[in-house]
């Protein structure tokens, strides 16, 4: 009895190996990623269509625009307006040298400057420490003003030099806090503990282990920074007076403004003569907008990868 109960059993457990359903994983999220691709080209392309459209009306002319309006085809194609931009071309690249120079030197000291604030905030055995932390971000929510700012910088002598465009930007409190988040989240304390065991001092810890691990968060704070550098007008119109150190966005603003006063009716035809007519509005600002873009768009790429790791920063922790 007992061996015919063992034989059904047995005989009876293929059955129940077939009633298993097993599914397959890719199959079940193949609609999921359909979903996720068509989303990120359509995404992609919302991105993508502004530009296409600035580069189009840059390369259209000015009556046109005003005819037809914007248009991803250019109604009649013109280079005029980047001719206008274009007449004092000795500006133009002295403000690209300018502004490639401040957001050079400006982004690389920020980065040595703000790990070096974060990386001891982040170490537990640090005396004070929340209290540096809180004077930190004391300063994101209360600013001194616009004169004391002014005074403090031009009373140093800063004032029409090149490190007035950079001192003013150097450290950003969210920057420093985003650093200190990453030290504290992804360096381990053991490997620390263990490199001070092996004799290595602070600085040596610092330059030989904390940097070569902190690529992503200084790549990402890298890109911010480059960012802020680059697209700076503001400074220079506050502390530059001397036009042969000028920003290319500070100059492209002046340049858009003196084109807005001229078409603002305020000036007499007669004193500008017939060139009046021919001033463009509308392109010229496209046509800014592209010269002061392109370096950008060549630096993202070689630092999209730590970029991409850097937007987990503080994520996941353990």
């Amino acid at each position: 009895m007992a061996k015919s109960i063992s034989e059904a059993a047995a005989g009876a457990a293929p059955m129940v190996r077939k009633k298993k359903k097993f599914y397959d994983a890719s199959a079940v999220s193949m609609p999921a990623n359909l979903v996720l691709n068509l989303l990120f080209i359509l995404l992609t392309i919302a991105c993508f269509f502004p530009f296409l459209l600035v580069i189009s009306v840059s390369l259209t002319g000015e009556k046109e625009i005003l005819e037809f309006g914007y248009n991803l085809i250019p109604q009649k194609f013109t280079l005029y307006s980047y001719e206008y931009l274009f007449k004092d071309a000795d500006k133009i690249f002295r403000g690209y040298g300018i502004s490639a120079l401040v957001t050079v030197l400006g982004t690389t000291l920020s980065l040595i400057f703000s790990s070096m604030f974060a990386y001891p905030l982040s170490r537990r055995d640090l005396p004070y420490r929340n209290f540096m932390a809180f004077f930190v971000f004391f300063t994101m929510l209360f600013h001194g003003g616009l004169v004391p700012w002014y005074l403090l910088y031009s009373g140093a002598g800063l004032k029409n030099t090149l490190w007035a465009l950079i001192i003013p930007l150097l450290i950003s409190p969210f920057n420093l806090i985003i650093m200190r988040i990453f030290f504290t989240n992804t360096i381990p304390a053991a490997l620390i503990e263990s490199a001070k065991i092996d004799g290595a001092s602070e600085m040596r810890i610092y330059l030989r282990i904390i940097l070569p691990l902190s690529l992503p968060v200084l790549a990402t704070i890298g890109l911010f920074q480059t960012l802020r550098y680059w697209n700076d007008w503001y400074t220079s119109m506050i502390f530059i007076s001397n036009n042969k150190l000028v920003s290319l966005q500070y100059l492209m603003y002046k340049v858009i403004t003196e084109v807005q006063y001229l078409n603002s009716g305020m000036v007499d035809a007669s004193v500008v003569g017939q060139e009046l007519e021919r001033i463009p509005t509308e392109t010229v600002r496209m046509a800014m907008a592209i010269v002061g873009i392109g370096p950008i768009i060549l630096v993202y790429p070689f630092l999209q990868k730590y970029f991409v790791k850097g937007l987990t920063i503080g994520a996941v922790k353990g």
